[in-house]
């Protein structure tokens, strides 16, 4: 997901794109760890950034809102 589609979102959506991210890199490991099943290895990096971008935003928004 780039930025500016996490700009985008609102509060709400944002948690929700952030708790199916996290399944999704749970899912990662587990292919990853248990049954060395995953071709690209590089997927897990990418989808940890990817929440981090959204927590940002996330946090961004949240202040934003308390401000005005």
């Amino acid at each position: 997901m780039k930025l500016q589609e996490i700009k985008e979102k609102n509060i709400d959506e944002l948690k929700e794109a952030i708790l199916d991210s996290k399944k999704e890199l749970f899912t990662l490991r587990m292919g990853h760890n248990k049954l060395k099943q995953l071709e690209n290895t590089a997927s897990i990096k990418n989808k940890k950034r990817e929440i981090a971008r959204m927590k940002t935003v996330l946090r961004q928004k949240e202040l934003d809102s308390v401000k005005g």
